[in-house]
């Protein structure tokens, strides 16, 4: 369980991918030292279990799943060597309790549509898959590359948020780039809702009354 509050910024040393898996190696001097084999960490809103730590860098294995429904997978430049990751420690008991819930489990890719400067801050915007389009709502909660942000507009499938300072210098936002790819998860209360009321449809429509049955001629 992660909230999407970055405190760390990694960059990419080595990213090893094959047909069905993978590693990424991270280059993070701030972290590394704190952590341990078998750890959790969230590289960029991706939940990965470390396996090996070394000279301040850190390495996890990418299952070909996690290469395909992230941006690990996608041919965007935006994790080539050198690339800065954001990065998050689990939530642990006692920890002051920011954003909202991050599982690390990515939904999808979405890729980036402008960053706009206005004033002292910036327009993000990044188009979305059709079929996550459900759980964007306005004012609501929406998890970009691991960073728990605010839906402000939405419009065309475009879902834009307003970065504070702040914010666009502690991560990776300052180096996207159009069509850079980003991963995206849902907030976890929108898809139980959800799941919920497919249910509840599913269930309305597999009762049969009394009174259906005598009308079949039963």
């Amino acid at each position: 369980m992660f909230t999407g509050i970055i405190e760390h910024l990694g960059t990419i040393h080595a990213l090893d991918l094959k047909r069905d898996g993978g590693r990424v190696t991270i280059h993070a001097p701030s972290l590394a030292p704190s952590l341990a084999v078998s750890n959790s960490i969230a590289v960029n809103g991706c939940c990965l279990t470390i396996v090996d730590l070394h000279n301040g860098r850190l390495s996890a294995d990418l299952s070909g799943e996690t290469i395909n429904k992230t941006s690990f997978g996608s041919e965007s430049a935006s994790l080539k060597h050198g690339a800065r990751v954001n990065l998050e420690q689990p939530l642990t008991a006692g920890k002051e309790f920011g954003g909202h819930f991050v599982l690390g489990h990515v939904d999808t890719v979405g890729h980036v549509a402008h960053l706009t400067p206005e004033g002292d801050n910036w327009w993000y915007g990044v188009k979305v898959p059709e079929e996550f389009a459900c759980y964007i709502v306005p004012k609501g909660s929406i998890t970009i590359d691991g960073i728990s942000l605010t839906v402000a507009r939405w419009k065309n499938n475009i879902v834009e948020v307003a970065v504070i300072p702040y914010t666009y210098e502690h991560t990776n936002i300052r180096d996207r780039k159009p069509g850079d790819a980003v991963n995206l998860e849902g907030d976890i209360l929108g898809k139980y809702v959800e799941r919920y009321l497919e249910a509840r449809r599913s269930s309305s429509l597999s009762k049969i009354s009394m009174s259906d049955l005598v009308e079949q001629g039963f």
